[in-house]
């Protein structure tokens, strides 16, 4: 999404030029120079506190639907998450546009934490998918939030290094998260893992919204924004594109002729706001911003759905405990954030498109073996290692298409365009979650979670490969897409 419609007028591919922090800055400071490092530190704590959430919550999700009788809706606690956040990046970037950061980042780390306290306080495997889409609000807006600081505080020559910073704050939270979340899932119980997590919450806010405040805390242009209404039909379109993904999701967990109902609805829901929220060209993946926008949904929607049953996986099916199978991917957040930072080296910059379609290639490639310990015979952590080479091709990925996304975006456009990378990343979650769940569920899904009980109490869970390999290999086919689309992120000379 742009600030221009994207059916009156093509994306311009306008460098964004930032404004100044108070005091000057100077030309050789970077992000941790004295001018930048309230801001950095506090921001990067924002990640990390999301960072943690992901792993920690991963890795007790299987126990927690264990108990709550709700394997079947193992799928559907992830993507509710997506679902709600794709309303809240619309109304995060209009918001951010209009009145600054500041105030959608701050209710947004709120609404994350009590979306958590409400899962894990919940009786019901639907209470804790409440609790999930409460969470996904928060986290929209936060996200997009950000995406609007980066823009308006930090020159672009030293945006790769704060993306790179990102991406080195899932380090601390992928190697400890599982292995903290595993032993308090274990010896506690799984709630502890939910209702511990906004203790966290204090250190975001003590040390991120004070600079933010100082640095990027007002509109871009403060008198256009003061006479720019908010774009109501923009919101409607992010209310219809929430809606169509939840009952598209709903629809792929019933499988049922009357599912055919609330699928019809959503897809009649769904697509005109995509068209409407979404660049121009974006799904035929036009060069620049709109390839850029769609690479980001294929590459993240295809990872993170084969990521969200990595963990069942192992538990089911090779009698891991969550501990191990959280540690599984433990290595991954080493490897993403090596990725980010290859990115981020200067010299590499002329090979941005190259390095795109090689991370894309590995990224495939690990989603398709993946599912290879099914079989007995091969070695569990041979998995870890085969996920840590896909995370190094994420970490690439997702932080090339941050960085190009600002790169193209005006200053009154960043909040905009970045709510539509968002959006893209999020309905690629919930339609593949969707296809994912519901293949799971038709492959015996019900039946593993009957092996679950007999796996996480420390038995011998039946075999059911057939419904983890149904998942992971359209995952690969579709990371496939990426690799040409990757090659179609830099707009021709």
């Amino acid at each position: 999404m742009t600030a221009l419609e994207p059916r009156d007028a093509e994306v311009t591919a306008t460098r964004v030029e930032t404004t100044a922090p108070t005091g000057g800055s100077a030309p050789e400071e970077g992000v941790l120079g004295r001018t930048y490092r309230a801001l950095s530190i506090g921001i990067v704590s924002v990640v990390l506190l999301i960072a943690f959430e992901a792993t920690a919550v991963g890795t007790a999700m299987p126990v927690a639907a264990r108990e709550l009788d709700g394997i079947p809706l193992y799928a559907f606690a992830f993507s509710a998450y997506f679902t709600t956040s794709l309303f809240a990046m619309v109304l995060s970037g209009q918001w951010a546009d209009r009145r600054g950061p500041l105030a959608p980042l701050a209710t947004g780390i709120g609404a994350f934490g009590a979306g958590l306290l409400l899962s894990g306080t919940a009786g019901t495997m639907w209470m804790f998918v409440l609790g999930r889409a409460v969470q996904g609000v928060g986290g929209g807006l936060v996200i997009v939030a950000l995406y609007v600081v980066i823009g308006r505080a930090y020159p672009e020559r030293i945006r790769p290094s704060i993306m790179a910073g990102f991406s080195a704050a899932w380090i601390v939270p992928s190697v400890v998260g599982p292995l903290a979340s595993g032993t308090v899932t274990e010896h506690l119980g799984w709630r502890w893992v939910f209702v511990g997590i906004p203790v966290l919450i204090l250190l975001p806010l003590g040390l991120a919204l004070p600079a933010i405040r100082r640095m990027a805390g007002g509109p871009a242009d403060t008198r256009a924004a003061a006479a720019k209404p908010y774009d109501r039909r923009r919101i409607r379109l992010a209310l219809g594109i929430s809606l169509g993904a939840g009952l598209l999701q709903f629809a792929g967990q019933e499988l049922r002729w009357a599912s055919l109902v609330p699928a019809v609805a959503g897809a009649a829901l769904l697509v005109p706001a995509v068209r409407g929220l979404l660049p121009r060209g974006t799904v035929r993946a036009a060069r620049g911003l709109p390839a850029v926008i769609l690479l980001r949904g294929i590459s993240a929607g295809s990872f993170i759905v084969a990521e969200s049953f990595v963990p069942l996986m192992l538990v089911t099916q090779r009698g891991l405990s969550p501990t191990l199978a959280g540690l599984s991917l433990a290595a991954g957040g080493l490897t993403w954030a090596l990725g980010s930072y290859v990115l981020a080296r200067p010299r590499l910059e002329p090979h941005g498109g190259a390095l795109m379609v090689g991370g894309m290639v590995l990224v495939a490639l690990s989603i398709v073996a993946a599912p290879s310990v099914l079989i007995e015979s091969v070695p569990v952590w041979t998995l870890a290692v085969v996920w840590g080479v896909g995370c190094f091709g994420m970490g690439i990925v997702i932080a090339s298409t941050s960085v190009l996304l600002l790169k193209l975006s005006a200053p009154e456009e960043a909040g905009a365009n970045s709510a539509a990378l968002q959006i893209s990343d999020g309905l690629a979650n919930v339609l593949l979650l969707a296809a994912g769940g519901a293949a799971f569920a038709a492959l015996g899904g019900g039946a593993v979670g009957a092996a679950a009980h007999g796996a996480v109490d420390g038995g011998t869970a039946a075999a059911h490969p057939g419904a983890f390999t149904i998942v992971f290999l359209p995952m690969a086919a579709v990371a496939l897409v990426g690799v040409w689309v990757a090659s179609r992120v830099r707009e021709r000379a």
